[in-house]
């Protein structure tokens, strides 16, 4: 049987992340409900400023020319992220992502179920050059998994290969993106994936 950990990139240059949250159930019936209920969540892109709460980043889905989609993720879909930080020229303000693979499987009676989507930087759909949009690198990725295992479902993001994206970029980006990514690897984007990752199970 597949798991969803084995969608994570391995872990090769930069710093790596990981950040779950759990919650433990009565029953297998209750448990798959709840899981259910997450792995909604966290398919609705849209949704997850609402789940992070006040001052989080704002998702949006959209096509792969850019033009925001209503819906659930699905593998080769896009979506932009608006940081509450100065945003890059690359992406005229945004950061932008491709859902690269997606993974899932839903059975009561197993063991485990669960929903993985793996992200990776990309440039701005909307325009004709290849600089990529994003404060990291195109090898760095982000790996969202719900799962249920036995009574307990729980939330992830894993972080990988995490390297700032100063090279082949603007001056004004290879600044920018510096700063922020120094500020994600101090710690300041935990506790925005902490709220996420809580957001999807409550």
């Amino acid at each position: 049987m597949k798991r969803p950990e084995d969608i994570i990139a391995t872990q090769q240059t930069g710093r790596a992340t990981d950040f779950m949250e759990s919650r433990d159930y009565s029953t297998i019936k209750e448990a798959h409900e709840n899981f259910k209920k997450a792995a909604r969540r966290l398919l609705l892109v849209n949704e997850w400023h609402q789940y992070a709460g006040v001052g989080s980043a704002v998702f949006s889905l959209t096509n792969n020319e850019g033009i925001e989609a209503d819906g659930f993720a699905q593998e080769g879909a896009l979506f932009s992220i608006n940081l509450p930080a100065p945003g890059s020229d690359a992406g005229d303000g945004l950061e932008w992502v491709m859902i690269e693979r997606m993974e899932a499987f839903e059975d009561e009676h197993a063991i485990e179920e669960y929903v993985a989507m793996l992200v990776r930087p990309i440039p701005d759909p909307r325009k004709a050059d290849a600089e990529i949009a994003h404060f990291y690198k195109d090898v760095s990725t982000n790996t969202l998994i719900v799962k249920r295992k036995g009574k307990t479902v729980s939330a992830a993001v894993h972080g990988r290969n995490e390297t700032p994206n100063n090279s082949n970029v603007g001056l004004h980006d290879k600044v920018r993106n510096t700063v922020v990514a120094l500020s994600a690897r101090i710690g300041l984007a935990g506790p925005q994936w902490k709220k996420l990752v809580k957001g999807f199970l409550e």
